[in-house]
């Protein structure tokens, strides 16, 4: 594949090879080896705490900080309060009546304000760290715009980790400073990296998802009659739609053979999540939606030492966010006609620009 610079390197479509990509210590997720596949992408080191651009040992070091406030039991006792706030929305929606825009009204409050609270950003500062998320994200803005809007973001969470150094609460960031291994400047990488990562994807395939099932009125069908099945529904979406569609992307240290093919040391490799979910090799049938499939091994969320690390807060988020809004809205339709709907394909994780949708309270389905 050749890269946006001239660079030749390789593109990866295959499940079984994806994962052995992914699981090799000799293919680096360093930022300054890599080379994105389409728009700007920086070849500098990672700042101090951005682990997921790292090798070992200090990506090791890092997520071992992180990995005992991201623990299926934690993400579970966080269950309530995140059904407290689908329920808040789903409220909000009904006072507002349709029809009305999914996304903004419920698929990016819902992980902004879950990820707020367990980072302890204050809610109110959502408009500007999602503003700048969208530029960092995007693959149309320029080195400069991208720097600034990561510059700003970072300053304002070097002053929020000011702030809980000097009167720490019962957040993540202030249990990271009690831990008493960070400076400042990690904890404020760390903050950057988990606040981008903690609503923008979670947020795509809340809209997404409910786009997709509403595309499947059989698949719909079977889990609003057995709700028992929210669990696997999930993890088929989560295969079936793999928004992030642009990468990862790793770099060979040495020369390795994967698959049968040669692999020169320095040369780029990106991994198609998408491709990878619809082998049909791993996965009968792959383009249809079946929420009965057994989804076991699929890399929406990565593979390897890199495997996403917030990956049980967005199963809990979308579990209770979806079973919440189809038990609510029981006869929630689209709005306008599919074809209408605009897709965001200019950013790293793919989604939808805006979710028309209605529904008619005690209207039958």
């Amino acid at each position: 594949m050749a890269y946006p610079d001239g660079h030749l390197g390789w593109l990866v479509t295959g499940h079984a090879a994806a994962r052995a990509v992914l699981a090799h210590p000799d293919f680096s997720a360093r930022s300054e080896l890599q080379r994105r596949p389409v728009g700007y992408g920086s070849r500098e080191p990672a700042g101090p705490g951005i682990f997921i651009n790292m090798d070992a040992p200090e990506h090791a070091r890092y997520r071992r900080l992180l990995t005992g406030q991201f623990t299926v039991r934690r993400m579970r006792e966080l269950e309530p309060r995140i059904e407290e706030i689908t329920a808040e929305r789903l409220d909000a929606m009904e006072r507002l009546g349709p029809p009305l825009d999914l996304v903004e009204s419920f698929a990016l409050p819902i992980p902004s304000l879950v990820i707020c609270e367990l980072l302890g950003v204050p809610y109110g500062d959502r408009e500007s760290f999602q503003r700048n998320t969208a530029v960092i994200a995007s693959l149309e803005a320029t080195a400069e715009h991208a720097r600034a809007a990561t510059a700003d973001l970072a300053r304002h969470l070097h002053e929020l980790v000011l702030r809980k150094r000097a009167k720490p609460a019962d957040d993540l960031i202030s249990g990271l400073i009690e831990g008493g291994e960070l400076t400042d400047e990690e904890l404020t990488g760390m903050a950057v990296m988990l606040l981008i990562a903690g609503h923008e994807t979670t947020a795509g395939m809340l809209s997404l998802g409910t786009l997709a099932l509403l595309s499947n009125p059989d698949q719909l069908d079977g889990l609003r009659a057995d709700p028992s099945l929210i669990d696997d529904a999930v993890e088929e979406l989560l295969r079936y739609l793999s928004i992030v569609h642009l990468g990862p992307t790793r770099t060979a240290l040495k020369d390795i053979e994967v698959h049968g093919v040669q692999i020169a040391a320095g040369e780029t490799v990106t991994i198609s999540l998408p491709a990878a979910n619809r082998d049909p090799s791993r996965f009968p049938d792959p383009d249809k939606l079946r929420l009965t499939r057994t989804t076991s091994g699929h890399v929406a969320f990565g593979h390897g030492i890199h495997q996403c690390i917030g990956q049980q807060l967005a199963r809990v988020e979308l579990r209770v966010a979806l079973n919440a809004l189809l038990r609510r809205l029981p006869a929630l339709r689209l709005a306008v006609p599919q074809e209408d709907i605009e897709f965001r394909t200019d950013s790293i994780t793919y989604g939808v620009r805006r979710l028309p949708v209605t529904w008619q309270l005690g209207e039958a389905v």
